[in-house]
């Protein structure tokens, strides 16, 4: 009687730690962003007085998990960049990030890890559009592609290859 207490217990630790560990819930719960663009400079009534200029973009690949969207990097007037994502979707899991990565593609773990990567922060979300700020050093003719690694299992959701801007990219 007293071992299976022990079992049932250490079997019941083991489902709780599976649980942290996987968030097999999050593959049923999406997490919907909508942020707007940020503007820099506003005229008289609100009116933008002036322009972001796209710097690169990309359509969003699926690598280990389907996406779709754009990412875009934008330079604002103030002299900021940011990275944009619209019309994005993918899987939602956990600890899921957003890393700039030194290479023109990653169809594969190894890209990633091997090429280097620049961390610019957790998903806000698995669904929708946002922003994300970068760090003014980080040097885009080196990182060229933007992926959406999950740093609890070491895999790559998603990449978007940054080229030329397109009209996608835009607005």
């Amino acid at each position: 009687m007293q071992k299976r207490t022990v079992y049932i217990g250490a079997a019941a630790v083991g489902a709780v730690f599976a649980w942290y560990l996987f968030r097999p819930e999050r593959l049923f719960i999406n997490v919907t962003v909508d942020e707007q663009f940020p503007v820099a400079a506003a005229g008289r009534e609100g009116v933008v007085t002036a322009a972001a200029d796209v710097v690169a973009s990309g359509q969003f690949h699926g690598v280990a998990h389907g996406a779709k969207g754009t990412a875009a990097i934008y330079r604002l007037p103030d002299g900021k960049r940011v990275l944009r994502f619209t019309g994005f979707e993918t899987s939602n899991g956990p600890d899921v990030q957003v890393y700039l990565v030194a290479a023109s593609d990653a169809n594969d773990n190894a890209t990633v890890t091997d090429a280097g990567f620049v961390n610019v922060g957790a998903l806000k979300g698995n669904v929708g559009d946002q922003n994300y700020d970068l760090p003014a050093e980080v040097d885009l003719a080196k990182y060229k592609a933007v992926t959406i690694w999950c740093r609890r299992f070491g895999v790559n959701f998603a990449t978007a290859p940054l080229g030329a801007p397109t009209e996608a990219g835009r607005g």
